[in-house]
């Protein structure tokens, strides 16, 4: 019988029991989130093979979790799967049978990879996980923002969004260096937004160990539920990334959607504090109608 807390799921399960599993199981588990649309359609001989684990460690998983068998680990998946589909099907079709001309072809190819990312980014595990985040955020005293490399820019750009209306934000990702100072005078009111992205720093896992310590929660965007950061975070929000290009596409989808959500829930004070911002800007002759 299944021993799963009463509203989560599987895979958040798995997230927090992983690193107390023997290797072997811990490398199951990591196969499993990575390919978990998969799983309720594989045997265990299947999965075993796939995962290039034995028989036997995917029993030992199944216990582990607490199901009787593998038949009913699997129903978990489905129900998690059931719910998950393209949202816009028929634009991603439209975009397949294009002629276009040679000179517009990286357009096409990069615009049409970048909608398939967002199209699977959105689904139902998403926007369950989005409302605990926009929750988080909202009650904070203060919003901490942290990405390193080219995540930096987005979480500078977040940053920029939210302190139009909302000025209790801290951003780490300028120095590094002094950031290990800055998490330890966090307060438990506070939260922390983690970019954390493959190929993963050793820096902002340690940085995230140090702020789940100080009970601080944690928000990671991610594109693998088995980032190394993920033991430490209390929602996952996890974007599809294009399989052929590179785009920050998605990210960038999901920062604004914060933002403009952020605004609704303090739309008694945002507009009134954006209202105020514009005029400042005008009247100093930075913007001009």
């Amino acid at each position: 019988m299944s021993e799963i807390q009463e509203g989560s799921n599987i895979l958040e399960e798995i997230i927090l029991v992983k690193d107390k599993l023997p290797n072997k199981q811990r490398h199951l588990c990591d196969y499993i989130l990575e390919n978990h649309a998969d799983i309720g359609l594989l045997t265990v001989k299947e999965l075993a093979h796939n995962a290039k684990v034995g028989t036997t460690t995917v029993l030992r998983l199944v216990k582990a979790l607490g199901y009787d068998n593998f038949f009913d680990l699997k129903k978990e998946f489905y129900e998690i799967q059931k719910d998950y589909s393209d949202k816009w099907e028929n634009v991603q079709k439209s975009f397949g049978g294009n002629d276009e001309d040679e000179d517009y072809k990286m357009l096409s190819n990069i615009w049409t990879e970048g909608i398939q990312s967002l199209n699977k980014s959105l689904n139902s595990q998403l926007i369950e996980n989005f409302k605990e985040a926009m929750d988080l955020i909202a009650n904070a005293e203060r919003i901490n923002l942290l990405g390193l490399r080219p995540y930096k820019a987005i979480a500078i750009y977040l940053e920029l969004l939210i302190e139009e209306f909302h000025s209790k934000t801290r951003q780490l990702s300028h120095d590094s260096e002094s950031m290990f100072e800055r998490i330890l005078q966090f307060n438990k009111d506070e939260v922390m937004i983690v970019l954390g992205f493959a190929p993963y720093q050793p820096r902002i896992i340690d940085a995230a160990r140090v702020a789940h310590r100080k009970g601080v929660p944690i928000i990671l965007i991610t594109d693998y539920l088995s980032c190394p950061i993920a033991p430490f975070s209390t929602v996952i929000l996890k974007m599809e990334m294009g399989e052929k290009y590179f785009s920050v596409m998605p990210i960038i989808a999901l920062v604004e959607a914060m933002v403009v959500e952020l605004g609704k829930r303090n739309s008694d004070t945002s507009i009134e504090k954006i209202k105020e911002l514009v005029d400042t800007l005008k009247e100093n002759k930075i913007i001009i109608e």
